[in-house]
């Protein structure tokens, strides 16, 4: 394709992209607005995000593995209007269940769009030239990311924060179109396909309910209890027979030979600690600037700058890098690096930390985030074969998710015992405040009794100084508590076999692989040669063992372990 198809191809897929982005940021800066006005609790709070990190997490690898299957093109569109539908729906919620549950076809259409959009990339642009577009995803996911809580924060504090789930409407419908119009993508060979429901089934059951656990354990029952041992014995059976059925299914949602490939495995290691970064940041920097800096919907928006300016500018210039040079462990390694000193620099924060460091130590999670995140996409894509790149691309997305969702149930559940302990500590202090405000006070109150979340930045100075403290250093203790994990991240990115970037698109190496009869499971495709710093070498033929066997330009010699030994 032409760089100007390109470009055309692109423009539905990036609408794509934004309109699911601004539909999940533009309620980011507003949650604890939409929470206390429908009478939720921190509880509420955290389940509306779960929820859809929950669907997310469930969909994301059925969805990927569809799009081996079925057309692709179809999916797309298809994910993109179950998630603006219901995003729809939920403006209408009347309470927290109700927003809840729409969050959950949200998480469904999100799931789609997300393994989507990855995999239909794939298809039009190669591993080594994709840096060269990173500019542009990397202004959408910016405009998105940036832009939604913005246009969020203005929507709530200017009109109401219902039209928050409206916005996105006018985008999905132009989306549609220009999907339709200006993506074509290579016609699919068509082939009797089996799906694997039973697999499906018992994936769903496993994950629910260990997340289901994780959210409810130690606030609706103890986390030693007959409730734990039945959900969480439910879910390992589920699972182990979701392991076997897939070791026999002849479609299966996530093919276990996958983990054989060492590039694979390590991508899903490194993926759930960078889902745990990028979900459990997002939810508790919005807590954070409204509950510990006073800040309106609208200022939050403003206060996360940093952060997303870190991922967008660290991003964009590592990907033209990376296409120029062909190099990608060594951004990755001082990505991973970034992201865990990030982390732990914002657990030391408080609610009176100036706000030139938080900014400093935000932009710095933002930059290590951005280098890691959709690169682990990359080199998987790299290092399987194109009949396997949905199931792989879906299969870290995943992995994220997972990591995320479980991140932000744990953390969700840390941050609500804390808390307590924290009022406990400083009951004398907030009662002195609350007696210092005469009748307001007995609201006040009235309201911290109920668990229900405060607008702190309408609070009385006395209140809102003691209320700021608790929540400020409940927040910081969640990024303490989260940090360690990013370790795991660097570990996995270190490992890494170095493998060459493909010059070519999956279609492109599924029709080589077709001339030359095939490539073996678990390899990238065999006699794809990769021009890299003046040596040719035959990429992924050795993938499972995580080693490159390089061969000369003239074809003859054969070297292991290096490009440089072609």
């Amino acid at each position: 394709m032409t760089h100007r198809e390109i470009l055309q191809a692109l423009t539905g897929i990036l609408m794509g992209m934004f309109v699911s982005i601004l539909a999940g940021t533009v309620v980011s800066t507003s949650l604890p607005v939409i929470v206390s006005d429908l009478h939720g609790n921190q509880t509420s709070y955290t389940w509306v995000v779960t929820a859809t990190l929950l669907a997310t997490t469930i969909s994301t690898p059925i969805w990927g593995k569809l799009a081996d299957l079925f057309n692709r093109k179809l999916l797309l569109q298809l994910a993109l209007l179950v998630f603006v539908v219901s995003s729809a729906i939920a403006g209408f919620s009347q309470d927290a269940s109700m927003l809840i549950t729409m969050r959950v076809f949200q998480g469904l259409g999100a799931g789609g769009l997300a393994a989507l959009s990855q995999i239909v990339m794939a298809d039009i642009l190669s591993p080594r030239e994709r840096g060269k577009y990173m500019g542009l995803f990397g202004a959408v996911m910016a405009l998105g990311t940036v832009g939604g809580p913005l246009i969020g924060g203005f929507i709530t504090d200017a009109i109401n924060w219902r039209w928050n789930f409206f916005v996105a409407l006018p985008f999905a419908a132009l989306a549609l179109v220009l999907i339709q119009k200006t993506l074509h993508l290579p016609r699919q060979e068509k082939r009797r396909v089996s799906i694997d429901y039973t697999g499906i089934l018992l994936l769903s059951a496993g994950v629910s309910l260990l997340l289901i656990w994780v959210s409810l354990a130690g606030n609706q029952f103890a986390w030693a209890s007959a409730t734990t041992a039945w959900m969480v014995g439910g879910a390992v059976v589920a699972l182990a027979a979701f392991v076997i059925v897939e070791l026999k299914a002849k479609e299966p949602i996530i093919p276990l030979s996958l983990f054989r490939n060492r590039t694979f495995t390590l991508s899903v290691i490194g993926s759930i600690s960078v889902g745990v970064s990028m979900f459990g940041t997002s939810v508790f920097l919005a807590q954070y600037m409204q509950l510990a800096r006073g800040a309106n919907a609208t200022q939050s928006g403003l206060m996360t700058l940093p952060m997303m300016g870190g991922l967008l500018i660290i991003s964009t210039i590592v990907g033209a890098k990376i296409t120029k040079h062909g190099k990608w462990k060594a951004f990755m390694v001082v990505g991973a690096v970034l992201q865990s000193i990030g982390l732990a620099m914002l657990g030391t924060i408080h609610y009176d930390t100036n706000f030139v460091l938080v900014s400093v130590y935000m932009f710095l999670l933002g930059a290590g985030m951005g280098m890691v995140m959709q690169n682990l996409v990359l080199v998987v894509q790299n290092a399987v074969t194109p009949q396997e790149i949905g199931v792989a691309s879906s299969g870290v997305a995943f992995f994220r998710s997972l990591g995320g969702t479980i991140g932000v149930s744990v953390l969700g559940a840390i941050m609500t015992t804390k808390i307590g302990d924290l009022m406990h500590d400083r009951q004398g202090d907030l009662m002195s405040a609350i007696a210092s405000v005469g009748d307001q006070g007995k609201q006040i109150a009235a309201a911290l009794a109920s668990g229900t979340i405060p607008a702190v930045h309408s609070l009385p100075e006395p209140v809102r100084a003691v209320l700021e403290s608790v929540y400020g250093d409940a927040v910081a203790h969640n990024f303490l508590v989260a940090a360690p994990l990013t370790l795991l991240t660097l570990l996995a990115v270190a490992l890494l076999p170095n493998l060459p970037l493909s010059t070519m698109t999956r279609h492109e190496r599924s029709t080589e692989d077709a001339d030359d009869g095939g490539a073996r499971p678990g390899a990238a495709a065999a006699g794809s040669a990769v021009v890299l710093e003046g040596t040719a070498v035959l990429e992924g033929t050795v993938v499972d063992d995580g080693e490159l066997a390089g061969v000369g330009a003239d074809g003859t010699g054969a070297g292991s372990g290096s490009p440089d030994n072609g």
